[in-house]
């Protein structure tokens, strides 16, 4: 940094290129590329998916998140860093820990879950197995980006206390467990102001409360005002702005307008980065890779990455219904296929994650291999495609002769991108019509979804035994369905999503996706399954919820104190049946409080065991003390409520099959007293409340009054005629409060004259004030 110019300095805070970093004497630029599920590797100057080289299309997030498995993950993100580092990427684009808000965003297959928690320990997987390999990872979309309309221009207009348990919540957790090498602000303006824009996010939380120690980087065109963005921290800007960007930040500080200090501490985060890149790619793991593959694209397939997606899209498959036993398939059924998306699968969204696959595994192909099938397509994905009336006679007719039709029904690509969001959350219309067609002829159906976030399943779920959610499952979730189908793979997936019984249910009905340009976050913190549990709404699938080929039992719960001050929590899982299993066990916990202001339960902690048949096991599970706090916003920090925490674990946020009970010791909350302090709030204060509150009492005020009075903040007082309260006594009065010392007398005389004033005025007999001062008129 001592050797650069401020030219050379101000040209390293924009890219060179959509995909690189400027280059300046002794500091090398650093290659981007977008993921998160994949290395989708451009040309410099390209934006487009076209011409990507062809890279491993892992399942994408909303599958993930769905697998509750944080060490399959990690090996995941690993797989990530190491396909980066072969392509030399230095910074992989991802994962985006955006909370789904509502199932209408078109990106939510991008995003993990409705829950912060889970959102957060997979980002954080992901992040510790991508930067494994040294290759740098980059958090997104930082904050509050819940929606596609207007994302470049829309205010999300949303409380501190659901700001920071619900929506940073995430970040926060993959910020200080996992430290991710980049950040990415989002386009949306958070509360009016930008997020690159907002010191308040972008340094003084980010930065002076969780420690991170990263590069910040805008959102591709997401730069509104650069200049101040700087001052707020937002080090780069991409993609490249050109030389027109150098010369207004040079001006700007020739001319005072823009603090030096600003570039240099951007340049440096700029500079560190490019670095440690360096070091990266120079390094002998590197150099391996690279003497292994060389360069050409056709060698860069890597079967036991393939195989690793097809692992992780099985774990990600959730089997929600299974009446009978219809699956796993028995061995000689005669077994139809209805659908295209069996023959032509939807593995991934559109948009900047886009991945051009090394191969690409359809479910069809898969079964047909294991099973006597027959293939209707049924429908087809184009709406210029054959016959609509011709394709569906023949599937109805090949249902008939089947043992089993396995139904393949999804959303095209159409209805979920980037850019724009979903206008419903139903099924096409033609499938739901020829599936009413197909259980005419046979009642042996099974549902299979493809879908980036929860479809309706209401028109069907009551009358098919079996549904399948399929979600996208990346380039090898083909095979993996084919696996589950099968009974190859047990399944072990669980919803990350609540499936809710129709769209008008869902928390954010009312406001999404706002209007001039603000959405108001009305649902506060009850997003997700904490909405429908605190209405206690009937849901189609709750939170949590996934079946097994097996059955599970849960005994014995115990809850102890742990060492950081949250609980320590164990209970026995046992395999009760026939088949060997993988559960995922889900703690949560609902506060003291629960059922007015927080939600009913909230999810603390999971983990995943796999049992033989008969197997018991003893799960730990730790619920960390921070994950019992909530914002308190008057003190302006976490704060744990003492009491009673009752603590459930089971198989989903509705089905909890154990419960216990434990005490939890408090956080002393002493909020400081301000001029907006209400009369009751200082009453309340625990150093001047019970003088203010015993003055109060001697009054003799009647019980309406006193709630009137109390009502009035501080600063109100010295405008009231005749209360002889003045600035400098409530001064002194606050200066006592917060511990700053001061005269108590004065201001406690100050506010008996009140009281004496509003209760005479209360009575209609005006009181004379004993210092000769004016009475109330």
């Amino acid at each position: 940094m001592r050797r650069l110019d401020l030219e050379d300095a101000a040209r390293l805070l924009s890219g060179a290129s959509f995909w690189t970093t400027a280059e300046v004497p002794g500091v090398p630029p650093v290659h981007l590329a977008d993921g998160p599920h994949g290395v989708r590797l451009l040309a410099p100057h390209v934006g487009d998916v076209v011409g990507a080289v062809p890279a491993t299309c892992f399942p994408p997030a909303v599958a993930l998140g769905g697998t509750f498995d944080v060490d399959l993950v990690e090996r995941v993100g690993q797989a990530l860093g190491e396909e980066a580092r072969l392509r030399d990427v230095d910074v992989l684009l991802g994962p985006g820990v955006n909370i789904k808000r509502t199932p209408l965003c078109g990106r939510n297959f991008e995003y993990v879950a409705e829950d912060p928690l889970l959102a957060g320990e997979i980002g954080a997987a992901l992040v510790r197995g991508i930067q494994r390999t040294g290759v740098g990872a980059c958090v997104k979309h930082f904050a509050a980006n819940n929606q596609e309309t207007e994302r470049l221009r829309v205010s999300a207009d949303v409380d501190e206390r659901t700001l920071r348990e619900i929506y940073l919540r995430p970040f926060q957790r993959v910020v200080t467990a996992a430290r991710p090498a980049t950040l990415m602000t989002s386009y949306n303006r958070v509360n009016g102001t930008y997020v690159g824009e907002d010191p308040r996010l972008a340094t003084g939380v980010l930065r002076d409360e969780w420690g991170f120690d990263g590069l910040v980087l805008s959102d591709w065109g997401a730069v509104h005002d650069r200049l101040a963005g700087l001052r707020a921290g937002l080090d780069l800007e991409m993609p490249g702005a050109g030389e027109a960007r150098v010369r207004e930040i040079v001006a700007a500080v020739r001319s005072g307008a823009l603090d030096p200090a600003d570039v240099d501490r951007a340049a440096t985060r700029v500079v560190a980065l490019a670095l440690a890149a360096r070091d990266a790619r120079g390094g002998a793991d590197h150099r391996a890779l690279q003497a292994e593959r060389g360069h050409d694209p056709a060698a860069w397939h890597d079967e036991a990455h393939h195989a690793l997606a097809r692992e992780a899209a099985s774990r990600a498959v959730v089997l929600l219904k299974n009446d009978g036993g219809l699956l796993p398939l028995a061995p000689g059924s005669r077994v139809t296929v209805v659908g295209e998306l069996a023959r032509t699968p939807r593995y991934q969204g559109a948009g900047s994650s886009q991945v051009v696959p090394t191969r690409l595994d359809d479910a069809l192909t898969a079964l047909r291999d294991a099973a006597d099938v027959t293939f209707a397509p049924g429908y087809t994905l184009d709406p210029g495609g054959p016959d609509a009336t011709a394709l569906a006679d023949e599937a109805v007719a090949a249902a008939r002769e089947a043992d089993v039709v396995l139904f393949f029904a999804g959303l095209p690509p159409s209805a979920e991108a980037e850019g724009r969001d979903r206008e419903h959350i139903d099924l096409p219309a033609e499938q739901l019509d020829l599936l009413d067609r197909v259980l005419e002829a046979t009642a042996r159906v099974v549902v299979v979804l493809a879908n980036g976030s929860v479809v309706r399943l209401a028109p069907f779920a009551d009358r098919v035994p079996a549904i399948v959610e399929g979600w996208l499952l990346g380039q090898a979730g083909g095979g993996a369905l084919a696996d589950v189908l099968l009974g190859r793979v047990n399944p072990s997936g669980r919803l990350a999503e609540t499936v809710p019984l129709r769209l008008q249910d869902t928390p954010a009905w009312t406001s999404f996706p706002g209007t001039g340009l603000r959405v108001t976050y009305g649902e506060g913190v009850f997003v997700g399954y904490r909405w429908y549990d605190a209405r206690d709404l009937a849901v189609q699938y709750p939170f949590g919820h996934g079946l097994s080929y097996t059955t599970f039992g849960y005994a014995d719960l115990a809850v102890t104190p742990a060492d950081d001050g949250g609980l320590a929590v164990s209970v026995t899982v046992t395999d009760t049946g026939d088949l060997a299993g993988r559960e995922v066990v889900q703690c949560y916990v609902a506060p003291p409080d629960a059922g007015g202001t927080r939600p009913p339960r909230g999810l603390a902690a999971f983990a995943v065991v796999d049992l033989a048949p008969g197997e018991s096991r003893r799960v730990e599970l730790h619920v960390a003390r921070e994950d019992l706090a909530a914002w308190d916003v008057r003190a302006g920090r976490w704060v744990v409520a003492g009491g009673t925490y009752r603590v459930e674990v089971g198989a989903s946020s509705r089905d909890l099959r154990v419960a216990a009970e434990a005490e939890v010791p408090g956080d002393d909350v002493d909020p400081p007293l301000t001029t907006a302090s209400t009369v009751a709030e200082a009453m309340a204060h625990p150093v001047v409340g019970p003088a203010v509150s015993g003055l109060v009492r001697a009054t003799g005020l009647s019980p309406d009054v006193v709630v009137m009075m109390q009502a009035m903040p501080l600063e109100r007082l010295p405008y009231q005629p005749g209360s002889g309260i003045t600035h400098g006594r409530l001064d002194r009065l606050l200066a006592l409060a917060n511990g700053t010392g001061g005269p108590l007398s004065r201001a406690a005389t100050a506010l008996l004259r009140l009281a004496a004033r509003v209760s005479g005025a209360s009575a209609g007999r005006p009181r004379r004030p004993t210092d000769g001062s004016p009475g109330p008129r």
